[in-house]
């Protein structure tokens, strides 16, 4: 039941170990309860416990809650400046100057986290090249990004 959330955190380089009996999905959605939670909550509900993510259409589109626990492993991620962090954040792919830190593997397609300087998740996106060499163009492509919220409510 959990292949979707174990799949997705992989792309990262690390792992997260859920206990299945916690993990409750509905509907498409994953949530993590904790066992009063569980105890207490009946078939119908609509929101509980912890949100993890969704699959749609076979494609898993995780919760910033699920990212912020994947930062808080040895997963893949780039630390970026301030500059970098605002555009970031408004929908823009990142620039390798605006990188000030890598940990992890940055190898083209892979899955990134990104940070801001503080070490707080800002999104992830998906290497569009190697960080081996100085180039001009984005390196990262922008996939989830904490303003996402508020484009959509245009």
């Amino acid at each position: 039941m959990i292949k979707p959330l174990d799949d997705f955190v992989s792309r990262f380089g690390t792992q997260i170990t859920f206990d299945e009996n916690f993990i409750v999905k509905k509907q498409g959605r994953y949530f993590l309860l904790s066992e009063n939670v569980k105890r207490l909550t009946s078939e119908g509900f609509h929101y509980a416990g912890t949100y993890l993510g969704r699959v749609k259409d076979g494609k898993f589109f995780p919760s910033f809650n699920l990212l912020n626990m994947v930062a808080q492993k040895k997963a893949s991620r780039i630390n970026i400046e301030k500059k970098a962090e605002w555009l970031f954040i408004c929908g823009r792919d990142v620039f390798e100057q605006g990188i000030t830190k890598v940990a992890g593997s940055t190898k083209k397609g892979d899955y990134i986290l990104v940070l801001n300087s503080y070490g707080e998740c800002l999104g992830f996106g998906k290497m569009l090249r190697n960080l081996d060499r100085k180039r001009r163009g984005p390196a990262v492509e922008n996939i989830l990004d904490i303003g996402d919220f508020l484009r959509r409510e245009r």
